[in-house]
């Protein structure tokens, strides 16, 4: 693979989308323009980003220019994780196994339930008085 590649892939969970980046390089990593480390704050955060490099066995081959936007700091992180699993397929597909065993490939089909009608949210009631 030429270093001119560039891999792209997107990513989502929750309400949070991620364009994901990807070349051949160094291990760079930044998020919105800015550092990873500066971009999420905690340590738990930054190892789920990297989860996918981990599984694989390719920490420090791609540089990683990602764009997210929507929901908070779990989401967004979740986003950019799906978003690397995908395009790190793309580079490479014998690593399919490996990154579908680990449940990266999986959108998490988990969002925010909406309120209904009659109720205080989207399952709490309002308090109920027998007499």
């Amino acid at each position: 693979m030429s270093s001119t590649v560039k891999l792209n892939a997107t990513g989502k969970r929750k309400c949070s989308i991620a364009r994901i980046f990807m070349s051949p390089g160094v291990g760079a990593f930044t998020v919105n323009q800015r550092p990873v480390e500066e971009f999420f704050g905690r340590d738990v955060l930054r190892m789920v980003v990297r989860q996918p490099f981990e599984v694989t066995g390719t920490v420090g081959k791609y540089d990683v220019e990602a764009n997210v936007t929507g929901g908070g700091n779990s989401g967004q992180a979740g986003a950019i994780r799906h978003g690397i699993a995908r395009a790190l397929l793309e580079a490479d597909p014998a690593l399919r196994d490996q990154l579908k065993k680990e449940g990266l490939l999986t959108r998490d089909p988990r969002i925010k339930e909406r309120k209904k009608y009659g109720r205080k949210g989207a399952r709490k009631r309002f308090q109920f008085s027998k007499r």
